[in-house]
């Protein structure tokens, strides 16, 4: 079902499925149907990220500096944040894919969803999507964001789909997943994103209310000093107002906890 038949009233939507809006003190919140906040975006000021999590969603700019050739894609759409900041921050191609085309169409209305020939929008399920060979080896980045109305986990978790998701990647390319460390969904996914990116996962630390933020390497993206990678750090909180050095030292200190549990 395509967002124009929604529009035109020919989508019939399971009542959970209903994107509803909120506003606050000059941000306006998604929610679908529930108290949980689906996405959010300050009025005057769009492009920000107003969320901490959706943040640390971008922490693969540590690892990457995207170019005109790159392709950054987007699971889950949610109020279009992600999309504004990568559209407006970086010069990459995005394809965002939402299963559901109500998501796309207040997106549209109301959270001033960018129309740019960098950005594609597909309306299908995230698992199918990843499992097209003609997606596979294309993305430098992939953001995951895959919640229903009940916001207590991703509705896509399992290892099929996190491989799905590393064939998606380029050879060396990173993966950042938003997942709700207090949920029993958490270790599950974590499992299954370890065994997908056996080069390395790191989690960010808990933000908003449980949110925790896996980022999932492919290739050997690491194989940098310490010095350069903080200096990287350094550069994308400057070029990109984010808290990168608190997301480098994070996982310099899982590095190092991994060595040394190591035998």
């Amino acid at each position: 079902m395509s967002e124009a038949d929604y529009l035109e009233g020919q989508y019939q939507p399971w009542e959970d499925d209903e994107p509803t809006i909120s506003e606050a003190s000059g941000i306006r919140y998604l929610h679908f149907g529930s108290e949980w906040v689906q996405g959010a975006m300050r009025l005057r000021r769009p492009n920000d990220l107003i969320i901490a999590y959706t943040q640390q969603m971008m922490a693969w700019l540590l690892l990457l500096e995207p170019d005109a050739d790159s392709e950054v894609g987007i699971l889950g759409l949610g109020a279009g944040s992600l999309l504004r900041y990568t559209l407006r921050n970086t010069p990459a191609s995005i394809t965002t894919v939402e299963w559901n085309p109500m998501v796309t169409a207040v997106c549209r209305s109301h959270f001033r969803l960018p129309d740019s020939p960098r950005s594609s929008i597909f309306h299908e399920d995230a698992a199918e999507w990843v499992s097209r060979p003609a997606n596979f080896s294309r993305y430098s980045a992939l953001m995951v964001d895959l919640y229903d109305a009940a916001a207590q986990g991703p509705v896509r978790g399992s290892l099929e789909f996190y491989q799905g998701c590393a064939r998606v990647l380029a050879e060396s390319g990173v993966i950042t997943v938003n997942l709700f460390g207090n949920h029993r969904s958490f270790e599950p996914n974590l499992q299954a994103l370890r065994a997908a990116f056996p080069q390395g996962v790191f989690v960010l630390p808990e933000v908003d209310a449980g949110n925790r933020v896996a980022i999932g390497v492919k290739g050997n993206l690491f194989a940098v000093s310490v010095g350069d990678f903080l200096e990287r750090a350094e550069q994308v909180e400057k070029q990109y107002r984010l808290p990168a050095l608190r997301w480098a030292r994070e996982i310099l200190q899982q590095l190092q906890e991994h060595a040394q549990a190591r035998p």
